[in-house]
């Protein structure tokens, strides 16, 4: 693994010198919204699913500063999703990546517009025509985005997350809702290297599937931390899902047996990279890194 340890510690810093140059500061009273943007953004985080797309765009020689343009407007997308998640009016949380949230170290308004200007932010860079000289490229890219992180995808799994049912829901409810909440971004994350690299569909539907496994795993392992690490460990409050009575991976199967599933799904995710061989051994590295992270 001390591979994968390099891999993603050089592209999180890669990812953050491109967030840091897309998202330059400024004086004058706008200025407040773009620094609450770059605590949200330069403020650590695995950067997983950056290293994702970076990491697929290399199965299809596609250069790095194409992949981290790509890979910094997912990065802007994941970390719109958490400033409004940690809300009042959502999570209520106080905590992220260790630091106090965005709607603590600011406002609520604040925090509101800086999620608003990252979301939109990053539907800017990929239109641009340094991320791809080629249009249609830049539009499915867009549109790949735009429906992993909609309705249909992320938002939709929010909203079914504080819905009233949330609690009620079996295996299949939890297991479509993270399908939207956090698998839909991780299978954008994931395809977006193909989609920059005009891979084949056999080539992006292995990259989907394996996504797909993936993200589920990355989520029973999320609750497993959540029952298992502490608030200084996580990073972020733990217990929450808990003390709220909201259905869950862990609570329904069980430690034991929800760790068995995360990894079922480990060994299915690197099953779908077998096409790719030995070029996708980071990739195959990262769904056990997964399963077994310390936060």
């Amino acid at each position: 693994m001390t591979d994968l340890s390099e891999a993603l510690k050089s592209t999180a810093a890669a990812v953050t010198r491109q967030l840091d140059d897309l998202l330059p500061q400024i004086g004058g009273p706008r200025g407040r919204v773009i620094e609450a943007m770059r605590y949200a953004c330069l403020g650590g985080g695995k950067r997983l699913r950056p290293f994702l797309t970076v990491a697929s765009a290399r199965l299809f020689d596609v250069r790095d500063p194409r992949a981290l343009r790509v890979a910094a407007a997912v990065e802007m997308v994941h970390c719109y999703s958490l400033v409004h998640d940690d809300l009042p009016a959502m999570d209520d949380s106080d905590l992220r990546r260790g630091q106090p949230t965005v709607h603590r170290k600011f406002d609520d308004a604040t925090a509101i517009l800086a999620g608003d200007g990252l979301l939109t932010e990053a539907f800017a860079i990929l239109s641009e025509p340094a991320t791809h000289k080629d249009a249609q490229i830049r539009g499915e890219l867009t549109r790949g985005l735009a429906e992993a992180a909609g309705a249909r995808g992320m938002v939709g799994g929010q909203q079914v997350d504080m819905s009233n049912e949330r609690n009620e829901l079996d295996l299949d409810g939890i297991t479509e809702l993270q399908r939207m909440k956090t698998g839909a971004l991780i299978e954008f994350a994931c395809e977006a290297g193909a989609i920059l690299g005009s891979a084949g569909p056999e080539d992006r539907g292995a990259l989907r599937a394996y996504a797909r496994d993936l993200g589920l795993a990355f989520q029973i392992a999320d609750d497993l931390l959540d029952v298992e690490a502490s608030t200084e460990q996580a990073g972020k409050p733990t217990g929450q899902d808990a003390a709220a009575g909201k259905a869950t991976f862990v609570g329904l199967m069980g430690k034991k047996r929800a760790r068995i599933r995360a990894e079922d799904l480990v060994e299915s995710a690197c099953g779908h990279l077998d096409r790719f061989g030995e070029k996708a051994g980071l990739l195959r590295h990262t769904a056990q890194f997964v399963v077994n992270r310390p936060s």
